[in-house]
């Protein structure tokens, strides 16, 4: 096993102790997950306000938001961006990427007519989905083991900080109409700047140098990751992530449309519950998925099993008992909860810790990707169902938490607390 000086993670690799270093990386590498999150709520802010002013369709709003960071563009970008971070090394995206995510926000923000609203939101999609692997690799690969629960944890409140700071932004700056929204952008511009010029002082991953240095064939490493023991990890990662993620996306861009659709409450009110939920979120995965996360395998199970039990509670409350603002708390309640036990955090963390570092970003890149494609597609349809009522929305999530719930539950692999280069050993030999 490779030293813990030629990891980069230094003498606090069993002890658990995160240094001052290890969480300025996290910060940096976390807001990735700001960004991405905080553009998909600024669009679905903005979608009414884009719209009447340069005169779109309800098909061209509908492939706004499909070709954004919510969905195709980010998907494209995680499976590129994914793949060339292994190839080519974390620091290759992680350095200019940001940059190009600034060009499209901008470009966003002085949109004058569709071509240039469409163009920004494609090049903001596929800079956040390029981003994300490349950022949580390097996150994973420098975390002590007994702590990279916590700092992946961290870029997860991050995910909650970006939407619920762009719901406060949108709400603050509502009587400016379109020009609030373009200040919401410049806001992203402003900290994707600021990111990218504190990044330069990241190094490249030494888990990835020295993986590089003796690494195989591109043909050879692809076809490694649909085999064995990567290809059960890719198939529980993807069904885990992918099922909890279409309950997730439909609460994190529709939750102020069905609820001002359906009469339960007003613009305002709509966007202060939606922001409630995502600050109950980050509360929740600061004190309890951070806390817990790296503890044991038999800790991670029992936060997954009761984690996913409320977040299937969150949606099925809807369907016995009147949709109005009570029980819509009670879902925003029972949801950020669940979802901070058994949710995009535990996701992150099994996602570096089960796949040969040669092949991470590739691998999180085609997960995270394919979840967001799927994601997109089922965009299309939620406004449709929630004409008649929360119910067949509400139905089909129930549904799609059993099978996430249940598929990560019974198929949990024992990861906790060990080495990326232990679990990489181990799983070799499965």
């Amino acid at each position: 096993m490779a030293s813990s000086e030629a990891v980069g993670v230094g003498t606090a690799d069993d002890s658990g102790t995160i240094t001052r270093q290890q969480w300025k990386w996290a910060i940096l590498a976390g807001m990735a997950s700001y960004i991405d999150a905080g553009s998909i709520v600024a669009l679905s802010a903005g979608f009414a306000l884009f719209q009447s002013e340069l005169g779109l369709s309800s098909s061209a709003v509908g492939a706004l938001a499909a070709i954004g960071p919510n969905a195709i563009g980010c998907a494209l970008g995680a499976f590129i961006g994914g793949r060339l971070g292994d190839k080519l090394g974390r620091k290759r995206i992680y350095k200019y990427d940001l940059l190009v995510y600034a060009a499209g926000a901008l470009l966003i923000a002085l949109s004058f007519n569709a071509p240039m609203l469409f163009i920004g939101t494609f090049i903001v999609g596929v800079a956040v989905g390029a981003d994300v692997p490349a950022s949580l690799a390097l996150v994973g690969e420098f975390s002590p083991a007994k702590a990279r629960g916590k700092l992946l944890g961290f870029t997860q409140v991050a995910w909650n900080a970006g939407p619920l700071i762009v719901l406060l932004l949108a709400f603050a700056l509502a009587p400016l109409e379109l020009l609030g929204i373009r200040i919401v952008f410049l806001h992203l511009v402003v900290v994707a700047i600021v990111t990218w010029a504190m990044r330069q002082g990241l190094t490249e991953s030494p888990r990835w140098q020295q993986a590089s240095a003796s690494r195989t064939t591109s043909r050879h490493e692809l076809r490694s990751l649909f085999r064995g023991a990567n290809l059960q990890a890719l198939l529980w990662t993807l069904s885990i992530y992918t099922f909890w993620n279409l309950a997730a996306g439909t609460k994190g861009t529709f939750n102020p449309y069905i609820i001002k659709s359906l009469n339960a409450g007003s613009q305002a009110v709509s966007v202060g519950l939606t922001a409630l939920g995502f600050f109950l979120g980050m509360v929740a995965t600061v004190v309890l998925f951070m806390r817990l996360a790296d503890r044991s395998h038999a800790t991670r199970k029992r936060m997954w099993g009761i984690g996913a039990s409320m977040e299937i509670i969150a949606f099925a409350i809807y369907l016995f008992l009147p949709f109005n603002i009570p029980v819509i708390i009670g879902n925003l309640v029972f949801w950020a909860v669940g979802a901070a036990l058994a949710g995009e955090a535990m996701y992150k963390v099994f996602s570096q810790e089960l796949f040969p570092t040669i092949l991470r970003g590739t691998a999180q890149g085609l997960t995270f990707g394919t979840a967001r494609v799927v994601l997109g597609i089922w965009s299309f349809f939620v406004p449709v169902l929630a004409t008649t009522g929360i119910e067949p929305v509400a139905g089909l999530l129930v549904v799609f938490l059993v099978i996430s719930g249940t598929v990560g539950y019974f198929f949990m692999p024992d990861t906790s607390g060990k080495s990326l280069e232990q679990i990489e050993s181990e799983r070799a030999t499965v």
